[in-house]
């Protein structure tokens, strides 16, 4: 499941992509122009975005020039336009632009198109392993109480790999999340624990919920039932 931004300011091409990659497992944010765009981008960078060139305010390979300026394009960006020359398509692609797709978009190349995108955008995540830094000694002090030992504070094994969230009546809970995990399965880890946190916290109460996580309720629903979170045992939870 992915993160997209559909740019384009025709409806009912906003409509048909939002279905096809809902389909898909996709979660879908749309914006009909430029400032809509510059709007969902501030508030996250997407796991792609799908971006119209010719749009009324500010055409898209202006603004793709924009987020380029600004360092803003950390994400695979492809292109689409049913009236783009090849020098347009080319330039897009000379900016950052991932790929280019000519209008009407038939559906499979359109998810090749995603689908190869999404993989790079793994690819690009994915940190150096870094060599290790060389042992320091430090000075030994007898009477300093060890890590576990009485008189010093254990070290909680689960410390280095897990998540704190703070529950409504003030206690702090760690969660489990392992950095060994793929990065698709520890995005929908995190996920979960992100909307059971608010599903308890606003006891259950999906208009609250779509505020706080700042989704439309349509996204909410179709993003909890991906993810196999049930909002009304969260509700129950959330009053005791």
């Amino acid at each position: 499941m992915a993160n997209i931004l559909v740019v384009d300011d025709e409806m009912g091409i906003r409509e048909l992509l939002s279905e096809i990659l809902g389909d898909e497992g996709h979660a879908v944010t749309l914006a009909e122009n430029a400032q809509q765009a510059r709007q969902a981008r501030a508030a996250g960078a997407p796991d792609l975005v799908l971006l119209d060139i010719w749009m009324p305010d500010t055409d898209g390979v202006t603004l793709l020039k924009e987020w380029q300026r600004d360092g803003l394009l950390t994400m695979p960006v492809i292109m689409m336009s049913g009236h783009a020359t090849i020098d347009t398509a080319v330039e897009a692609t000379r900016i950052g632009a991932l790929n280019f797709l000519e209008k009407p978009i038939a559906m499979q190349k359109l998810l090749k198109a995603v689908q190869a995108g999404l993989s790079r955008a793994q690819e690009q995540v994915r940190a150096p392993v870094l060599a290790p830094r060389p042992a320091v000694s430090a000075p030994v002090d007898d009477h300093a109480p060890t890590p576990g030992s009485f008189g010093a504070p254990p070290v909680p094994p689960a410390a280095a790999h897990g998540v704190a969230v703070a529950r409504p009546n003030g206690e702090n809970h760690m969660f489990n999340l392992s950095f060994d995990l793929p990065l698709r399965e520890a995005r929908d880890a995190f996920e979960r624990m992100y909307f059971e946190h608010h599903l308890g916290r606003e006891g259950g109460s999906m208009t609250r919920v779509a505020e706080k996580t700042g989704l439309e309720r349509t996204h909410l629903y179709r993003k909890l039932k991906q993810l196999g979170v049930e909002p009304g045992k969260l509700s129950k939870k959330g009053q005791v």
